[in-house]
């Protein structure tokens, strides 16, 4: 737009008259500006968009990932592909996400342990986790389900503190590897209820799951979806769930917060979530929050999480920001209790 200033009537004072050129120049100005950012806004995403899963192939947030991708591909018109960096406790998978561009076409989808935990635990990474990403969101909760063998007399968390307590420096629990929320949360549990229980860490759930249902362990934290085939057939009993809501998978499971255990520590629960290398356009981050909440009512992508144990999440950046802000200092005091420092 072009304004000839000659032609402005020369009888308004002029006090009025630079303020309707400054108003003129500003309505011109915010034309160019509104043409930019709709310029900026369609040129996202520009080529195909890359999902970092930190894990390898086949586990639940892998899953997750690739239903994400699908979806996300429709409603994009754009190729979104999955690309699995397994290995070093999700760390070499993170540190490919922070390294590249930050353009929106790099995300991260991972759980709470490699996006948050990992930093607390490690007394060296290769990145900054407060400061190399960016927080889409929160897709769902992860959680876990305390399960014993049948063997031991318990079926809620009083009788359990009642075991633990009357076999002190007796019992075992496993954990699906170092600093896992299976180890934090048995350690804390044991420290604070007296117990001296015994940890037994694993290369993964499933040998974990398998000790404790040949009775080489009497108890541990896992996941719901692989718990919860045992927990059907009897060969394992669910004694209650962590975190403040019941998982849908598990519906007559009670929270240990509902047993009477209100420590927070026993309130947090893992979720999986959405990231990005640090400094993506804010536009792009709009447009990425706003597709996440139009796939979280995608029949498929509910099935899948619920499948998980989870619930659907799909907040805001700032509501994620926050749930981070809020589980951060939780996660530590697990780990001081744990006495637990990685390499």
């Amino acid at each position: 737009m072009t304004f000839d200033s000659q032609k402005f009537p020369m009888n308004v004072p002029a006090l009025k008259r630079r303020s309707v050129l400054q108003g003129a120049a500003a309505w011109a100005g915010a034309g160019v500006l509104g043409a930019a950012q709709a310029q900026t806004k369609s040129a996202w995403p520009s080529k195909p968009i890359r999902i970092v899963v930190p894990y390898n192939a086949g586990g639940s947030t892998d899953v997750i990932a690739r239903t994400i991708a699908d979806a996300m591909g429709k409603r994009l018109g754009k190729p979104v592909v999955v690309e699995n960096r397994g290995g070093a406790s999700g760390i070499l998978g993170m540190d490919a996400v922070a390294k590249s561009p930050a353009d929106g076409h790099t995300l991260l989808v991972s759980l709470s342990t490699s996006m948050m935990v990992n930093q607390l635990l490690y007394t060296k990474l290769p990145y900054n986790a407060d400061k190399d990403f960016d927080l889409i969101t929160q897709i769902s909760t992860a959680p876990v389900v305390m399960v014993v063998h049948p063997s031991v007399p318990a079926n809620n968390m009083a009788e359990l503190l009642e075991y633990m307590k009357a076999n002190k420096g007796k019992l075992s629990y496993g954990s699906w590897g170092q600093g896992s929320q299976a180890h934090l949360a048995g350690a804390y549990m044991s420290k604070v209820t007296g117990a001296d229980m015994a940890h037994v860490a694993y290369k993964g759930e499933a040998p974990m799951l398998q000790n404790l249902l040949g009775g080489q362990l009497q108890m541990c934290f896992a996941g719901v979806a692989g718990a919860k085939p045992f927990i059907d057939t009897g060969r394992l009993k669910a004694i209650g769930l962590m975190g403040r809501l019941r998982a849908p998978t598990l519906p007559k499971v009670a929270t240990l917060h509902e047993q009477g255990l209100t420590d927070d520590a026993y309130s947090v629960v893992g979720w999986i979530g959405m990231g990005a290398p640090a400094g993506i356009p804010s536009e792009v981050i709009a447009q990425l929050s706003s597709v996440m909440q139009e796939i979280a009512k995608d029949p498929k992508m509910l099935e899948q999480i619920t499948n998980t144990g989870g619930v659907v999440v799909m907040g805001t950046p700032t509501a994620f920001q926050e749930v981070y802000k809020r589980d951060t200092p939780i996660w530590k005091a697990l780990i001081a209790a744990a006495d637990v420092k990685l390499d």
